[in-house]
């Protein structure tokens, strides 16, 4: 029981403790935001060589890992 106890006091005091890290409003932007036309404000980043990366590393990686399931297989039936 007074574990129990001790265990609700901690938890309960970690939670209001917590409540003064959550975000605070971000500050208004400058006079002359948004008067060059730029209407993409992350700058357009190229992401089709990313994806050509991700999905080769995935499918060597998968190669890998059949590889190595072929290999113990092997092993077995010696």
């Amino acid at each position: 029981m007074k574990t129990n106890i001790i265990k609700s006091l901690i938890f309960f005091g970690l939670f209001i403790l917590s409540s003064g890290v959550f975000a605070q409003v971000p500050p208004p932007p400058p006079a002359e935001h948004g008067l060059t036309g730029n209407k993409d404000p992350g700058g357009g980043a190229p992401i089709g060589s990313g994806i050509g990366i991700l999905l080769s590393l995935g499918a060597a990686y998968g190669g890998k890992k059949i590889y190595k399931i072929w290999k113990t297989k092997d092993e077995l039936e010696d």
